[in-house]
């Protein structure tokens, strides 16, 4: 399985110091929205989709000026999912599935640009956003997102193991190397989805960590607004910091056979991006 690393939605939110903890004065930080492209023999299969082609046309809309005030995204069309894929040399219509962690809007925001495919979600999320428990999980989710009336594939329950996690296996249409990983908290449905590419396993965690001193298992740590943020937009405290854990004992014991990596940092990113990511040494207990 061929892996294609795309970021599809640059963000510059202030505070930029004290977000990625380097020195200097009070500045816009850099993060990323990343989204994997998997070659399958299911066809391609997208994982995340950014903010989608259409914040550039009806920003307001599509992303709301909240966000837009807080997050100054990059709006440029041709830095969507869909372009890139284009360009990647592939016909876009023959992306057959997405596999999403989450519906938030800038991981969601893309579908309109697949109207073709079919959209993998564990159902829990997919309830949150159809039937949102409370007006703070009703303003999270953007009803423009999801009027094209995607093609749902939800799953529910906790699924067989899979290396100390619960994995929703079996997604419709796809193979078995691509499973869906239950890590609640960032939103009530949130969701890994991990990828076998032949050469180890790949978990793409979204929001479930933001900061990768976040997994280091001896002196987790984040930035101090970062770790605010992270803790405001969280739906489910004790879950987050519950799998947060679960991630740091998969980095101590396996992290020779797992790669994590989060939606939004852009170090990471970039390393994926230039093919030059290493798998996290294991520390034996």
């Amino acid at each position: 399985m061929r892996v294609h690393h795309l970021n599809a939605g640059t963000l510059r939110p202030l505070g930029g110091r004290l977000i990625d903890g380097e020195p200097g004065l009070l500045r816009r930080a850099t993060m990323v929205c990343h989204c994997l492209l998997l070659e399958t023999d299911a066809g391609l299969v997208l994982v995340e989709t950014g903010i989608g082609a259409q914040a550039a046309h009806r920003p307001d809309e599509w992303l709301g000026r909240r966000f837009l005030r807080l997050t100054n995204p990059d709006l440029d069309a041709d830095r969507s999912a869909v372009r890139q894929i284009a360009r990647l040399g592939f016909d876009p219509n023959d992306v057959r599935h997405v596999v999403l962690t989450h519906l938030d809007l800038d991981h969601a925001g893309g579908l309109a640009d697949f109207p073709q495919a079919t959209v993998h979600v564990y159902a829990e999320e997919l309830r949150a956003a159809q039937r949102p428990r409370s007006l703070r999980e009703h303003k999270r989710y953007r009803a423009a997102h999801f009027a094209h009336g995607p093609k749902w594939a939800s799953y529910e329950g906790l699924g067989e193991p899979w290396r100390g996690f619960d994995a929703v296996r079996e997604l419709k249409g796809l193979p078995p190397e691509i499973l869906l990983i239950p890590l609640a908290g960032h939103t009530r449905g949130h969701a890994g989805v991990a990828v076998d590419t032949g050469d180890g396993w790949l978990l793409h965690a979204g929001d479930a960590y933001f900061h990768p001193g976040e997994l280091d298992p001896d002196r987790p740590h984040c930035p101090p607004a970062l770790a605010l943020f992270e803790s405001l937009v969280q739906t489910e405290k004790h879950a987050r910091l519950h799998n947060q854990q679960r991630l740091r004992e998969l980095a101590r014991h396996q992290g020779d056979q797992v790669r994590i990596l989060s939606a939004h940092n852009a170090a990471e990113y970039r390393q994926y991006a230039t093919g030059r990511a290493q798998a996290r040494r294991p520390v034996r207990a």
